[in-house]
């Protein structure tokens, strides 16, 4: 007997992969790459080649030759399709396969009939992947209760995020965790592959359900601790709700001595090739000056990283102090944190918070 159909929309689909679903993705590759709900495994259901070829035939004949040239691709892979179904299945402890496609039509209902006819239980996203980011988008529009951490570069903000993350209570977003960038010209010498903006907007969303955003499942009195950010991280653009939120919140901006940021720099930055960060100085020169760039290289060559690093905070307190200045209603609050580790700044700023929101 086939388990009988059953769709769900977006927020019932995401509440089951929180129960222990496993999200199938079966658009094509190229489509998974370019934006997938976070979590989703991909199992496509034809090449991106083998979907340029249906869509031709679907455009420039008919449905009917699309269908014909589908099930001829599938036919044969239809048993090794079902095993491997079975397969997932009980690797995640017999617990239902949640499926996708781009808007829940014929490539998500076909996986769904083959998984139920093996016997799998699988539930389909109702209006598919199209469906989720109009869900996702609407929710951004809805109040965040979030408290931002600020700071001259150097501050070890990141740092301080993650230990603060570690305390009882505290809650965080790491954008430029998500992003793979620090900002900047110096905030991927590395070139970590960063992900489209697209995705980067799925996993926001998705760190923030986890994190009940919304308080949708009880209060959500205390704010969520996020990185004081620019709209744009490296090449990834933030969701303009979620940016818009962002600047109109408390930001608590860390105070730190010269010297602790510039030891910060160097300790961040001192297992890096000195070339990378050479060429990194090169394309700040326009802003930062040709006579500071040429003695910032200099200092690398004789590796004086302190006083490159020195250098480089030329550049990065002038970029932070033009970012402030387009965001009027920024309510910003100094909180004195020189000297301390980053563990030390996360307890402070934590017993800070609660002060703060008791005041």
């Amino acid at each position: 007997m086939v388990i009988p159909q059953r769709k769900l929309q977006p927020d019932e689909f995401l509440s089951e992969s929180e129960k222990g679903g496993l999200i199938i993705d079966v658009r094509a590759p190229g489509e998974y790459a370019e934006g997938h709900i976070t979590g989703a495994i991909s199992w496509p259901l034809f090449s991106d080649e083998e979907r340029a070829v249906i869509g031709t035939l679907y455009k420039q004949q008919s449905r009917d030759e699309a269908v014909l040239m589908g099930l001829e691709i599938i036919g044969p892979k239809m048993k090794e399709m079902a095993e491997y179904g079975r397969k997932l299945y009980a690797e995640n402890e017999n617990k239902p396969l949640l499926v996708y496609c781009w808007r829940g039509g014929m490539r998500s209902q076909s996986i769904g009939w083959l998984l139920r006819t093996a016997g799998v239980p699988a539930f389909i996203m109702d209006g598919g992947y199209k469906a989720f980011r109009s869900f996702a988008r609407e929710q951004f529009d809805r109040p965040l209760n979030l408290v931002v951490l600020g700071g001259y570069t150097g501050a070890a903000k990141t740092e301080v995020l993650t230990q603060l993350a570690q305390l009882q209570g505290e809650d965080v977003v790491d954008l430029e965790g998500m992003a793979k960038h620090y900002g900047s010209a110096f905030g991927n010498l590395e070139g970590h592959v960063q992900p489209t903006s697209r995705q980067f907007s799925n996993d926001l969303y998705i760190r923030l359900r986890e994190l009940n955003a919304w308080g949708d499942k009880g209060d959500r009195a205390r704010p969520i601790w996020i990185e004081n950010e620019s709209r744009k991280i490296g090449r990834v653009d933030m969701p303009e709700p979620v940016f818009s939120q962002l600047i109109n919140s408390p930001c608590f901006e860390m105070q730190k001595t010269l010297d602790d940021r510039t030891a910060h720099l160097v300790k961040m930055y001192g297992e890096i090739d000195k070339q990378l960060l050479a060429d990194a100085f090169v394309k700040i020169t326009p802003k930062l000056g040709g006579q500071h760039a040429k003695e910032a290289i200099e200092s690398l060559e004789r590796n004086d990283l302190k006083r490159a690093a020195e250098i480089a905070l030329v550049y990065y307190d002038k970029t932070y102090n033009h970012g402030h200045s387009k965001r009027p209603n920024l309510n910003r609050v100094e909180v004195d944190l020189r000297g301390k580790t980053p563990e030390e700044s996360a307890l402070y700023l934590s017993e800070f918070l609660t002060k703060y929101l008791q005041n």
